[in-house]
């Protein structure tokens, strides 16, 4: 053990005492509701050994406690609780805890992670209203041209055999997530640096600041070599960040003054598009900060957040549909067969006013995002007040975590669970009519449900369908003998393949090379 982990440990045997009053709270809610049962915990570090979600539902039940250091963590498996909880309790449960990074640049003012409140309500309604509108989302319909008619080409051309499809998955999403979010068509090396920095970070902040959670105070001077890291993650993204979004504070500077995009005279540029998430940024005022605008570390942290919410978590979701069709050929047949029929041979692409009309490709999508959810558990909820839900005390001040996948998962929900299959989403299967937002009941929830629920959820799945349509339109995806599709999973900052897909793909259409591939 190293010496700030002794002086640490020497710190918490001090307090002990203490804690063990502090841990010795409110049993039983005004209603009767008792605490969730869970492990045995020893005061102040929490539960020491770890343990699978599965092991602590069998063997407590579908609401269990844990302690994490001090901390009452709350998981939540079961779907009529989970609606209980976020949908029928309204805001007792639509926080979020407070930040603890903000010595690393991240502020708390950010869509997922805002307190619920003003600051919180504002920056969900710009995001919706400013860019996932429908309106606003069709101004997008060349960018996904572009990322789809890169991605086919990235395939078609690939000189390795198989393709690293899950890597060519991740850029294409990378590139439209960066062009809406910064309103530039990036090259390659600029997209791929965006994409380097904003996953450093993330990658930081899943697996390296957790100590930070726990008495900021005294950890960040225990762990100094960790916080320098961290330091540099954040240095780099807004190195990478601030020239873009600077470029767009200047376009609209221009704009308001009449000059056009480059100033008098000047002409347009082809990579500049009309409209981007961070335009929306710039003429915010928070309401409980006197009305000032946001600040380079806010805007960077929302850009962050926007890129996060939509590129690994649609790449994940779009490799595990295509890990699914490849393993099953009588499905790919079938939704290509629909396909066809929707949209002939002629057309360049399969279009989002195609992909309305295929129901099939919505339950093949529905199904992905049922059996293999990109995030397994939610973010965690903080409980603003004791709640009872269904005979369980959810503490004021405990974080709450709905485990998404054993929702999916449930075998008194869905027949056969862990078998891919869309037709339980179409007329007469156990999952028709299914509701992703949760509002009448949940039964699935891959983005949430109640006030915190994903505000990208349409443009979510729009992406999904447009993407799968695409691929299956262009190549028959077949498994390499020898080296067959490996369902195996690991997570990282998603839940994704431990072995990534890389399939044997055959083209189906004569090619066409695609109009913008730079």
């Amino acid at each position: 053990m190293d010496t700030p982990l002794l002086l640490l440990v020497a710190l918490l045997l001090f307090l002990l005492p203490l804690l063990l009053l502090a841990q010795h709270g409110v049993r039983k809610g005004k209603n009767g509701g008792r605490l969730p049962p869970g492990p045995l915990a020893v005061p102040l570090l929490g539960n020491g050994q770890r343990h699978s979600v599965q092991h602590l539902v069998a063997r407590y039940g579908p609401v269990v406690s844990l302690r994490v250091g001090t901390r009452l963590v709350v998981l939540v498996s079961d779907r009529c609780i989970a609606h209980a909880a976020l949908v029928e309790t309204g805001a007792a449960l639509a926080d979020r805890p407070a930040p603890t990074r903000a010595f690393l640049g991240e502020t708390g003012h950010t869509i997922s992670r805002a307190s619920y409140g003003p600051v919180w309500r504002l920056l969900r309604r710009n995001l919706v209203a400013g860019t996932l509108h429908p309106s606003r989302v069709r101004l997008f319909a060349p960018a996904r041209a572009w990322a789809r008619g890169a991605l086919v080409n990235k395939l078609r051309t690939s000189s390795e055999a198989p393709p690293h499809v899950a890597e060519e998955l991740r850029h294409a999403v990378s590139c439209l997530l960066v062009l809406m979010c910064f309103g530039e068509r990036l090259s390659e090396p600029a997209v791929r640096a965006v994409a380097a920095a904003q996953r450093n970070w993330l990658l930081f902040t899943a697996y390296r600041a957790h100590v930070f959670a726990f008495w900021p105070a005294v950890t960040k001077h225990l762990f100094r070599h960790r916080l320098q890291m961290g330091l540099a993650a954040r240095r780099m993204q807004k190195e990478v960040f601030m020239p873009l979004i600077e470029a767009r504070r200047e376009r609209k500077k221009q704009l308001s003054q009449g000059g056009g995009d480059g100033g008098a005279g000047a002409p347009k540029k082809a990579t500049t598009f009309e409209h981007s998430y961070v335009d929306t940024l710039f003429d915010i005022k928070l309401p409980d900060e006197g009305g000032r605008g946001l600040t380079d570390d806010d805007l960077v942290s929302l850009c962050s957040e926007f890129l996060a919410a939509g590129t690994d978590t649609t790449s994940t979701a779009l490799q595990w549909i295509m890990a699914e069709l490849v393993k099953n050929p009588a499905i790919q047949e079938k939704l290509h067969s629909e396909i066809k029929a929707t949209c002939g041979d002629e057309q360049e692409e399969v279009g989002e006013e195609d992909t309305r009309r295929m129901p099939y490709l919505k339950a093949v999508v529905l199904e992905g995002l049922r059996r293999h959810p990109p995030a397994h558990a939610l973010l965690a909820h903080l409980a603003a007040e004791d709640i009872d839900v269904c005979g369980y005390l959810i503490p004021r001040g405990a974080f709450v975590h709905f485990t998404v996948a054993e929702m999916g998962w449930d075998e008194r929900e869905w027949g056969n669970p862990m078998e891919f299959s869309p037709e339980r989403f179409l007329p007469g299967g156990d999952g028709e009519g299914v509701d992703v937002t949760g509002t009448k009941g949940i039964r699935m929830m891959p983005f949430g449900a109640g006030r915190r629920i994903c505000a990208g959820l349409g443009v979510a799945v729009l992406h999904l369908d447009y993407f799968v349509a695409n691929l299956v339109r262009e190549f028959e995806w077949h498994e390499v003998p020898g080296d067959e599709v490996d369902l195996t999973e690991r997570h990282e900052i998603t839940t994704v393949m431990k072995k990534p897909l890389r399939p044997r793909l055959v083209p189906r259409r004569i090619h066409r090379v695609a109009a913008a591939t730079q």
